[in-house]
């Protein structure tokens, strides 16, 4: 959907009649900042992609959806999210496609007191806690998959190639945090900036350290670079990817590289794989035929789950939070904050959200499995 289309949208629902019982109440606004161009713009066209399929209402009362681009840029991230709450007096706020942009909203939103909805993994500080909560998985939990699969493989040593930024950073942290007491070591630790067009120098160091396995801390097109260049220069061990990469894209960059990877993934990959009784089928299931009916198949996007599974949420959250304020005052966004603390097991394309003050992703093991490329398509990971 264009940006038009979308502005178009926005307007339709907040000239649109309310149902019986919300005469006099206000539309829902909410301002959603996403890198629809820049070197995030596989992440962040997903995620707009897929508000064209999330409710127009919820509760009987319109919602007023408002997308502004941030290329990627914190500067202009925190630009638009003082957008929202200056000129759009926005009741919810949505962003970013990355790590560093979703910390720059997460300030403003902390700032204004408005709940936020990180749409990349994002340190939850405790200045960041009572207002933001992110929509992927944590790296933590997300990592564990892959260090269980690395120790099951016999893997005892590791490299690692990852985004010289925050996004890198959870990562490596994560790796020693639980990796090294698992007994796998780090032999070699290289970064490259999200614009780089060439990590030779670090992929080189790296090979020299002959480690058993790689991992690639970075996402979107650009985690394909690393996987490339390692395949080219002669790198035979396993290398895995974290959920930031999991995304077609990925596939149709890395090419032949892409064969063999193991990529860590939300459930909304690969919803036909889970049984009946998981949540996370029916809501994966639903966006996939959806989002591929439009954009052809096997265009699925674990990132446009992320944007998506937000409005899942709101789904549950702001029927309860009218219960007790209107929209477009304090009070609602606090009647939103505390909502998201009391509904339980909200079922998602990308897992169930049990959200805590202290637990500000609110998933478990759910939300995640093991991937990997063959012939050009991902399935599960033996």
């Amino acid at each position: 959907m264009t940006k038009l289309q979308l502005a178009i949208v926005a307007v339709a629902a907040s000239l649109a009649v309310s149902a019986p019982g919300h005469a006099q109440t206000p539309d829902i606004t909410i301002g959603i900042t996403t890198s629809t161009t820049g070197p995030a713009a596989a992440l962040g066209i997903p995620e707009r992609n897929a508000l064209e399929f999330v409710p127009k209402e919820i509760g009987g009362v319109p919602l007023k959806i408002i997308v502004l681009d941030d290329g990627g840029d914190p500067t202009t991230a925190t630009t638009n999210a003082r957008r929202f709450m200056t000129e759009s007096k926005a009741d919810i706020i949505m962003g970013s496609a990355v790590t560093p942009t979703s910390i720059a909203v997460s300030n403003v939103a902390n700032e204004a007191g408005v709940p936020h909805f990180a749409l990349s993994p994002l340190p939850i500080t405790p200045e960041r806690a009572k207002w933001s909560v992110a929509m992927p998985q944590p790296v933590p939990i997300v990592g564990k998959v892959m260090y269980d699969h690395m120790k099951s493989k016999g893997i005892k040593t590791i490299g690692y190639i990852g985004y010289s930024d925050s996004y890198g950073d959870l990562w490596f942290n994560d790796l020693k945090t639980q990796a090294v007491p698992m007994g796998i070591n780090i032999v070699g630790e290289e970064r490259f900036a999200r614009p780089d067009t060439s990590v030779t120098g670090q992929v080189l160091k790296l090979i020299a350290a002959n480690p058993d396995a790689i991992l690639v801390g970075a996402s979107g097109t650009a985690a394909a670079l690393p996987q490339t260049e390692l395949r080219d220069k002669g790198y035979k061990g396993l290398i895995y990817q974290t959920h930031g990469a999991a995304s077609m894209d990925f596939i149709r960059i890395a090419g032949k590289a892409a064969e063999g990877v193991l990529m860590a993934s939300g459930p909304v990959m690969y919803p036909e794989g889970q049984p009946d009784t998981a949540l996370t089928k029916k809501p994966g299931m639903t966006l996939n035929a959806a989002y591929e009916a439009k954009y052809g198949p096997n265009s699925r996007s674990q990132f446009a789950g992320h944007s998506y599974d937000a409005f899942e949420i709101l789904k549950r959250v702001i029927p309860t939070a009218l219960k007790t304020a209107k929209p477009g005052t304090p009070e609602f966004r606090e009647a939103i904050r505390q909502a998201l603390l009391t509904e339980r097991e909200i079922p998602a394309t990308q897992g169930v959200y049990n959200f805590t003050e202290k637990d500000r992703y609110g998933l478990d093991e759910r939300s995640r499995i093991l991937l990997t490329v063959k012939d050009g398509k991902y399935v599960l990971a033996q």
